[in-house]
């Protein structure tokens, strides 16, 4: 460690191989060496002293709505990366929608990181989008390096994005695989959706019966068969129903090649708790049940479900109406997510490693980032240091998003960020951020 510009250490730094006291040098914005707790600082080299608080690897948000350009008064790189600094969070990858233009053609992804490039407090990458009458950009997106394709099989909520129908879906799958892309789905079917009653108003239990498990798990058993048949790479989004759980565990075991996330807010939340007319919970999929809640806990534990991103989905205060009908469907949790997770797993028994697992090293395989998502040799300086034992309650007023509407507010969280850094160099202390210094991310060959 000669030649160490900085170490950090910790009485508990969470490593591939596990938790423990350790030192870790850093030189040129990688680590070089995680050492002995007590190794000795080289001279000239900076030097943290983290005590008790754990040493965590930066979190990897691979589902995040940032919105710019074409709706920046929703959200925006500069706030949408500095909430996620102050959660926790290095490295983040936007979604190909509800910005304008949307991330489906080259073109539209070099003004996307134009606009991004000055602006990001952390790391930035890009999806792509596949839309009906795009098949032929799939393959020059994928080769000016974004990390897959979001698709829809029901309506995305803005027109510019229209959805895939299923033979829309084969052609695009098909064209996906023929490179080895991943294709990523939002998975609800449109005919389940259609049949479902619609009745609108402030009831939850309304739009919840608007929005049954039925439309996802037909999606995902459709979307299984695809894959199946193509060998193709497809992950499916924001999983709310523990009913499409054993579909995915036997794709699984039959070698289908599908991964599964799911979200703070289906982990944390539940429809019991949410009154009418409280719009600030809406997203689709809807939180469900506390007891399917509890399936999705142990589906994380067995790992059917593989991650847990924030599908952070902000929009204006005033598009969050008492209807839930039409109130914009999303939640706004990028800053709380490490916090929101951590509160609900140590009660359930899971410790910081099964986090870390499920929130930056299964985020970073899966969009191919082996650069980040673990602290050990080789990889990027991007850590989290968290005060585990620590509460907070969510004061709306304290967020880093544009429009601080959060279904968290009066919340008590347990688990409270003090810094966060990005290859080597500290973003963020208590609050306080350095000027951005985050790069954009393309996907390696």
């Amino acid at each position: 460690m000669s030649d160490a510009e900085l170490v950090v250490r910790s009485t508990r730094v969470i490593t591939p191989e596990g938790t423990r006291a350790a030192a870790v040098a850093v030189a040129g914005g990688k680590i070089t060496a995680v050492l002995p707790y007590d190794a000795q600082v080289p001279s000239g080299a900076r030097f943290e002293d983290f005590g008790d608080d754990v040493l965590l690897p930066g979190l990897v948000d691979t589902h995040v709505h940032v919105n710019d350009p074409g709706r920046t008064h929703w959200e925006g790189f500069w706030t949408a990366t500095r909430a996620a600094a102050a959660g926790g969070i290095t490295t983040l990858i936007d979604m190909p929608l509800n910005s304008l233009p949307p991330t489906t053609t080259v073109d539209n992804l070099r003004t996307k990181q134009q606009v991004a490039a000055e602006k990001a407090h952390m790391d930035v990458g890009f999806w792509g989008g596949a839309l009906p009458d795009n098949v032929k950009d799939l393959r020059p997106l994928h080769d000016a390096g974004v990390f897959g394709f979001k698709a829809f099989l029901s309506p995305s909520g803005v027109d510019e994005f229209p959805h895939l129908d299923q033979d829309q879906l084969a052609l695009s799958l098909a064209e996906i695989a023929g490179f080895d892309g991943l294709l990523i789905v939002h998975a609800e079917d449109p005919h389940h959706l259609e049949v479902a009653p619609q009745q609108g108003g402030p009831k939850y239990a309304d739009f919840l019966a608007s929005r049954p498990r039925d439309a996802e798990d037909t999606a995902i058993a459709g979307l299984i068969a695809q894959a199946k048949r193509l060998n193709a790479r497809v992950h499916v989004l924001h999983l709310s129903s523990s009913d499409a759980l054993p579909l995915i565990a036997a794709a699984k075991a039959e070698g289908v090649r599908i991964t599964v996330e799911t979200c703070p807010h289906y982990l944390t939340l539940t429809a019991e708790e949410v009154p009418d007319g409280a719009s600030e919970f809406k997203c689709c999929p809807p939180i469900r049940e506390s007891a399917n809640q509890d399936l999705l806990w142990q589906a994380l534990a067995d790992g059917t479900i593989d991650c847990v991103v924030t599908d952070h989905s902000p929009s204006t205060a005033d598009l969050k109406t008492d209807d839930f009908a039409t109130a914009w469907g999303g939640i706004s949790g990028l800053q709380l997510s490490l916090s929101a997770v951590w509160t609900e797993a140590r009660r359930r028994g899971h410790d910081l490693t099964d986090v870390v697992r499920w929130m930056s090293s299964r985020t970073a395989q899966l969009a191919g980032l082996d650069q980040k998502g673990a602290i050990e040799a080789g990889r990027d300086a991007d850590f989290a240091v968290l005060a585990p034992d620590e509460t907070f309650t969510v004061d709306p007023a304290a967020l880093q998003h544009r429009n601080r509407v959060t279904a968290y507010a009066g919340k008590t969280l347990t688990g409270v960020v003090k810094s966060t850094w990005l290859r080597g160099e500290r973003i963020v202390l208590d609050g306080e951020f350095t000027d951005p210094k985050g790069q954009l991310l393309v996907r390696r060959p």
